[in-house]
C-alpha cells in the first residue's frame, strides 16, 4: 500500500473461500418461486474467466426534471413510478425481470445448475439476510452494491447522512436516475432541505425498509459511508442527552475558537479526534459536556444494545484501496462534480434553505461552494479545498470503521471493476 498513513488500514482483507457458504438461497417471489437466471451461473468463476465489462466509478448525477424525489425502482415500462405515500419512500415496486443478459459480463447467460454464492444468503428460516457494504467515499462500494443487487435480486438501502436530503445530488454522489432504474433504492430524498435528520430517524426508516424488502423475498443491501448510522443500526443508539434548543442557540452564537478551547480543556480525547471544521459536531460535544458534566468521548463508548440486532451471520464488508489510488479517485470525483454543475446546484439550493440547515451544510462541497459564492475564495481554490476536505473525511471514515463493528476488510486493487470485486466476495 502506498505510504499515506491516513488511508492505511491495520486490517488484512478477510474472505471466505468460494464454495464455503453456510446458508442457502431463500425462496424468491421475484421469479415465480425460483432463483433468477442471473443468480445461478457461478458468477465468480465466469467473471474471472471472461473479465467482463467495467463498472466505472460513478459520477454524481441529477434525476431528470419532473422525476419524483424518491426513486425506488422501475415499472414494467421502464419508467420511474410515482412517489409512494410512505414517508420513507419504501413503497411497493414493480420488479423487472429483464433479458437473460449477465449484468456484469454483458453477455448472454446460459442455463447451468444452481451454485451457491460465497455470501450467506438466508437464515435458518429461509429469510434473506441483509448484506452490509461500507467504506470511505469514492472507494467504489456503490458500483459493487449495484452489481450485487442485480445478482442476488436485492434492493439497496442507502447509509448516507446527506443523501437523505432532497436536492443534494451532485455533491453527495447520489445514485443517478439510471442507477435507480436498475435497482430499487431506499432512504434517498426522504427529507426536506430545511428539516433535521439524525441517526434515530435513520434507524426507524431503515428497519422499515429492511422488513419490506425481506417480505418481498429479496436481499437488503446496506451501502454507504456514514459510520454512525451503521453503528446505530447494528449496535443501537448511544445514551446521549436530548438536544436543548436554548443551549444550542447560545452555543451557536459563541465564537468557534472559544468552543474548541473549552473542548480541549475539558475533553482532550474528543478534541483530538473530532472534526474541528464541523461546527455542528463541536457544538454537540460541548453541549453534552455542559448538560451532563461528563465527557463526550466517554458517553460515546457505551451503545445501548439493539432489540432488533441483525443476524450475526449477515455479511459485512468494508472496502479500502491503496492510498494513492483512493486519492486519485477522490480528486477525479470532485472534479467531475464541479464539471457536472455543483456550483449551479448549490446556487439553486440556497433559496430553498441550504445555508440555514446546519446538517445539510456539513456535506463536503456545499459549504465550500457557498463560501465561494459569497466571494471568500476563487473557484480553483475552492475545488482544491474540497479535494482536501474529502481526503480528510475519508481518513475519518476509515478510522471509524476500524474501531467499530466486525467487518471483513477487502482492499480493492487499482483498476478493479465491480464485477471483479463481486467475484472476490461471492
Amino acid at each position: 500500500m502506498a505510504n499515506h498513513p491516513e488511508f492505511q488500514s491495520s486490517h488484512e482483507p478477510e474472505r471466505r473461500p468460494p464454495g464455503t457458504a453456510r446458508g442457502k438461497w431463500p425462496p424468491s417471489s421475484r421469479t415465480g418461486g425460483r432463483r433468477s437466471d442471473l443468480a445461478v451461473h457461478g458468477l465468480g468463476e465466469q467473471v474471472r474467466k471472461e473479465q467482463g465489462a467495467s463498472h466505472e466509478p460513478r459520477t454524481a448525477g441529477v434525476p431528470p426534471a419532473g422525476s419524483p424525489s424518491v426513486s425506488l425502482g422501475v415499472g414494467t415500462g421502464g419508467e420511474t413510478p410515482p412517489e409512494p405515500a410512505a414517508e420513507d419512500g419504501c413503497g411497493t415496486v414493480a420488479l423487472v425481470h429483464g433479458p437473460k443478459v449477465h449484468p456484469i459480463l454483458g453477455v448472454e447467460t446460459p442455463h447451468e445448475p444452481e451454485r451457491r454464492s460465497g455470501i450467506q444468503c438466508a437464515d435458518a428460516s429461509g429469510q434473506p439476510l441483509p448484506v452490509f457494504l461500507a467504506g470511505p467515499t469514492a472507494v467504489g462500494k456503490s458500483a459493487v452494491a449495484l452489481a450485487l443487487a442485480e445478482t442476488l435480486g436485492g434492493e439497496i438501502i442507502s447509509v448516507d447522512s446527506m443523501q437523505v436530503y432532497r436536492g443534494l445530488d451532485l455533491g453527495t454522489a447520489k445514485p443517478t436516475a439510471a442507477e435507480r432504474a436498475r435497482v430499487p433504492h431506499h432512504l434517498l430524498d426522504v427529507c426536506d432541505l430545511r428539516a433535521a435528520f439524525d441517526a434515530a430517524q435513520f434507524v426507524r426508516l431503515a428497519q422499515r425498509a429492511l422488513a419490506e424488502i425481506q417480505a418481498r423475498g429479496r436481499t437488503p443491501i446496506f451501502c454507504g459511508g456514514t459510520g454512525l448510522y451503521f453503528t446505530a443500526f447494528l449496535e443501537g443508539l448511544g445514551d446521549a442527552p436530548p438536544a436543548d434548543e436554548k443551549l444550542r442557540a447560545q452555543l451557536a452564537a459563541t465564537p468557534p475558537a472559544e468552543l474548541l478551547a473549552e473542548l480541549r480543556a475539558q475533553d482532550p480525547a474528543t478534541y483530538e479526534t473530532i472534526d474541528r471544521h464541523n461546527p455542528r459536531r463541536v457544538l454537540r460535544a460541548v453541549a453534552v459536556l455542559r448538560l451532563t458534566g461528563r465527557k463526550y468521548s466517554e458517553q460515546r463508548v457505551a451503545w445501548a444494545p439493539a432489540a432488533s440486532l441483525t443476524d450475526p451471520d449477515a455479511p459485512r464488508f468494508c472496502f479500502t484501496r491503496p492510498a494513492d489510488d483512493l486519492r486519485q479517485r477522490i480528486n477525479a470525483r470532485v472534479e467531475a462534480m464541479f464539471a457536472s454543475g455543483l456550483v449551479e446546484e448549490t446556487r439553486r439550493l440556497l433559496p430553498q434553505g441550504l445555508a440555514e440547515n446546519q446538517n445539510a451544510m456539513q456535506a463536503i462541497g456545499y459549504r465550500q461552494v457557498v463560501e465561494h459564492l459569497r466571494g471568500e475564495r476563487g473557484l480553483a481554490e475552492t475545488i482544491e479545498l474540497v479535494k482536501a476536505r474529502t481526503r480528510q473525511f475519508a481518513k475519518r471514515q476509515l478510522t471509524w470503521f476500524r474501531r467499530r463493528g466486525h467487518w471483513q476488510w477487502l482492499e480493492l486493487k487499482p483498476g478493479e471493476t465491480a464485477g471483479e470485486t463481486l467475484a472476490r466476495i461471492c
